[in-house]
């Protein structure tokens, strides 16, 4: 049983040492389970969803078989900043446990960092991850143009319907990249090529750089 924090084109983080036990929050309860003596299972159960997951474990200095998972674990403090900048940068990261349906994104909102004497090098942590919840916010324009009925009683001809599909046109917002507007807009981060490509001329020659306020046409 392996546990897992995988970035979408970036670093992927193996834990090296399993957690003796972790809690699973769903929408309805709290669940505590003993991985030492659990083994490989099925955490969730049908109809249930994960909302937060919480467990404690240690990056150790050195290899020891006896608790590491893998041989070429990462050093303790490159893999405590990259749970640090995960955590500072909301951004959504693949949690995955080896041999169980947990496979979800997820935020890392919560890693205190232990240091215990007596045992130089090894860092402990207690890590909270929070299901991923993509928000869509509705303008009052758009509420008020889905709200309002046009009643008319004069019999007219129907319009021949405009089978030429209308671009989208999204505004960059503070904040904003490619691979989050294609995850937000589209659904796929990984469709960000797309939209570079139908915007080059507004976007310019580096993609990574965009700027506030520019429209980009979103693929159909």
């Amino acid at each position: 049983m392996d546990f897992y924090l995988i970035e979408q084109d970036g670093p992927t983080l193996r834990f090296p040492v399993n957690p003796q036990e972790l809690t699973i929050q769903r929408e309805k309860l709290f669940e505590t389970v003993n991985i030492m003596s659990l083994g490989e299972v099925d955490f969730p159960n049908p109809g249930e969803k994960v909302q937060e997951i919480t467990f404690s474990s240690f990056f150790p200095v050195e290899y020891d078989s006896s608790y590491c998972q893998y041989a070429s674990i990462p050093d303790p403090e490159e893999a405590m900043a990259q749970l640090e900048k995960w955590a500072k940068g909301q951004k959504p990261v693949r949690f995955i446990i080896g041999g169980t349906k947990i496979n979800i994104l997820v935020t890392v909102t919560a890693n205190p960092l232990i240091i215990r004497g007596g045992e130089p090098g090894d860092i402990y942590f207690d890590l909270t991850l929070r299901t991923w919840r993509e928000v869509k916010v509705r303008t009052a324009a758009e509420l008020k143009t889905t709200e309002s009925v046009t009643v008319t009683t004069t019999p007219v001809m129907a319009a021949r319907p405009d089978l030429k599909p209308t671009p989208k046109i999204y505004t960059i917002k503070s904040g904003d990249c490619l691979w989050s507007i294609a995850q937000r807009e589209l659904g796929d981060g990984s469709r960000w090529g797309e939209i570079y490509e139908l915007n080059k001329d507004a976007i310019g020659k580096k993609p990574e750089l965009i700027y506030s306020g520019t429209e980009l046409r979103m693929p159909a």
